[in-house]
């Protein structure tokens, strides 16, 4: 691993100094590209306006002319935790703003696969809808679309992922209106905004038609601020670059959640995860609250996870919610296990004191589907290399085909690298999307040798001994005086995650002693700049040398009533 020190602009350092920011906050804001206060407003009027979304308007209208006349709305949900509060949002917003016929249907990982499938649209068709609206998905969904359509409904497509191509050239369903920044000619800045988000910006454009039509004014309209805190959970949940839009939605979700003004679903989730709500971080979201909802998706039902989103029954959602953290403690079960055998089966591919190959494809057949790209995220981690993990298909009559999910590292452009792919070996995917970070596919289980040779080769012609590096992203040594409880509970207030990545310092420290707990983790005794300091490896066995350079997050660990700074720390440069 290669340690390195962000950047820090000294203009822009100064200019947020002048306009009375911390000192440090200064230093780490400024090191993620943040030049003045103006940035850094995370009032709701700053964010970007519904009406630079493409088709935001035209979705606007839609909507309202099918309440006007009281049509049956259907949205079609995705599985993930981002899909099933992009779900929540539609279902309360709609009912807000006056919808009196709104269901939900969320596809089946196993049984329905990804996205608005034909057989998706004939059991909406079925159920009596007129309208169909898909969250989180349906870009991609071209024959889903043309289905829906042929089955008399109209069909609003809201989703964030990219289009679908074909050589070369984007596809886009035949939806009466799609709203997704990632189309072409879309101007709407926030490119990275999650499902969830954009769901939100077509119901402020909504209120904003029914507004003009006279069914409120500005005074009496409904408040959709109450669903905030559902779309901070599904932004940093997702793992979506946080720009400025992003942060400000997240920042405003954040303080509704910390006045106590949350859904009960959310409100019981922080229970079952032994979190407290008035004090919710970023880190709740994405280790706590995420987790227990895309369990759901992965194992069970993600049905579970939106009922426990919707209610506004105490009693119910805490039963949800407890439902949902049993699936979750199953689902760390079962990836603890894939985990080992992944790792087995990547070390066998590597000879001893070789480099990993430029690419890792796992294949077990005992795998579980809903688990592979945890594991895959998980052995990438560790490898620093894209990785595919595959699982045997569970739906009826499709065990013949493999299952994939990937994940990969900096530079490496994973929906890029399958569409390559499949030009270079036709037939060998049998159906493949994503992003550049994460991606999925589906192949016959005969062509995993021809999959994973393929990906090696466009792997090593993408990917040099520099991006092969590990690189850990810190900033810098911390001033001792910044070593305080109160200023760590202050970064933890912050809104940090993808793009915006929470602070990691790094700097040589000696260490006193070192001894393993729970068979596991390493916990240290440390002399930062000569006092001390207690630190914990999470996760990591070996010793360390009497003086190292360490990278490493701030933390308060509480003992016996007493909160004292101790480093949580993310890697060593030996």
């Amino acid at each position: 691993m290669k340690i390195q020190v962000r950047d820090v602009p000294p203009r822009s350092v100064w200019a947020l100094q002048q306009g009375g920011i911390h000192p440090l906050l200064a230093q780490l804001y400024a090191a993620r590209g943040v030049r003045s206060m103006d940035e850094l407003d995370d009032g709701l009027a700053k964010l970007l306006p519904p009406a630079s979304l493409q088709g935001s308007r035209e979705a606007a209208q839609l909507l309202a002319d099918a309440m006007a006349a009281d049509k049956k709305i259907c949205v079609v949900a995705d599985y993930d935790c981002d899909g099933a509060t992009a779900c929540a949002v539609a279902l309360r917003g709609l009912k807000l703003l006056g919808a009196k016929q709104v269901s939900y249907l969320v596809p089946d990982r196993v049984l329905d696969g990804y996205g608005l499938t034909p057989p998706i649209a004939e059991r909406v068709s079925a159920s009596g809808a007129d309208v169909l609206v898909t969250v989180d998905n349906g870009i991609a969904s071209v024959d889903g679309v043309a289905r829906a359509k042929a089955l008399g409904m109209q069909v609003l497509v809201t989703d964030h992922h990219l289009p679908a191509l074909k050589d070369g050239q984007v596809v886009l369903p035949s939806a009466d209106v799609i709203v997704n920044p990632n189309q072409p000619a879309c101007r709407f800045e926030s490119k990275s905004i999650a499902g969830v988000g954009v769901i939100f910006y077509v119901l402020l454009a909504l209120r904003a038609e029914l507004r003009a039509r006279g069914l409120f004014d500005a005074s009496s309209q409904p408040k959709l601020d109450t669903l905030l805190p559902l779309v901070a959970l599904g932004t940093v949940a997702d793992v979506v670059k946080l720009d400025a839009n992003n942060r400000r939605l997240v920042a405003q979700g954040l303080k509704r959640i910390r006045a106590g003004a949350l859904p009960a679903g959310i409100a019981s989730l922080f229970a079952a995860a032994g979190r407290h709500a008035p004090m919710a971080t970023t880190f709740d979201f994405g280790f706590a609250l995420g987790p227990r909802i895309n369990a759901a998706g992965r194992l069970s039902d993600m049905t579970l996870g939106i009922e426990c989103l919707l209610t506004d029954d105490g009693a119910r959602a805490s039963e949800l919610a407890a439902l949902l953290d049993g699936i979750n403690r199953e689902r760390r079960d079962i990836e603890s296990g894939m985990r080992e055998q992944a790792q087995l089966a990547a070390d066998a591919m590597i000879d001893e004191d070789e480099e990993p190959p430029p690419a890792i494809a796992i294949f077990n057949p005992e795998f579980h589907e809903g688990v592979v790209g945890i594991v895959a995220s998980r052995i990438k981690d560790k490898l620093h290399r894209p990785t595919f993990v595959f699982a045997a298909s569970q739906a009826p009559g499709k065990g013949h085909e493999l299952k994939g999910s990937g994940r990969s590292i900096p530079g490496f452009h994973l929906r890029d690298a399958l569409d390559l792919l499949a030009k270079r070996q036709p037939g060998v995917l049998l159906r493949f999307g994503g992003h550049a970070m994460a991606a999925g596919c589906t192949i016959a289980e005969e062509n995993f040798g021809a999959f994973e040779q393929a990906l090696q080769q466009v792997a090593s012609e993408w990917l040099d001994a520099a991006t092969l590096t590990r690189r850990l992203d810190t900033d810098g040594p911390l001033a001792p005086e910044y070593r305080r409880v109160d200023l760590v509970d202050a970064l933890h207030q912050e809104v940090w995650g993808q793009g915006f990545a929470a602070p990691t310092f790094s700097e040589v420290v000696e260490i006193v002693s070192q001894r393993l707990v729970g068979e596991k983790h390493l916990a240290l005794k440390l002399k930062h700049q000569g006092q001390p300091v207690d630190g914990i490896w999470f996760g990591h066995t070996e010793s360390l040398p009497a003086r190292v350079k360490l990278a490493f997050r701030l933390d308060a660990d509480e003992w016996q009533g007493v909160k004292r700074v101790r480093f949580l720390v993310e890697g060593a440069e030996l």
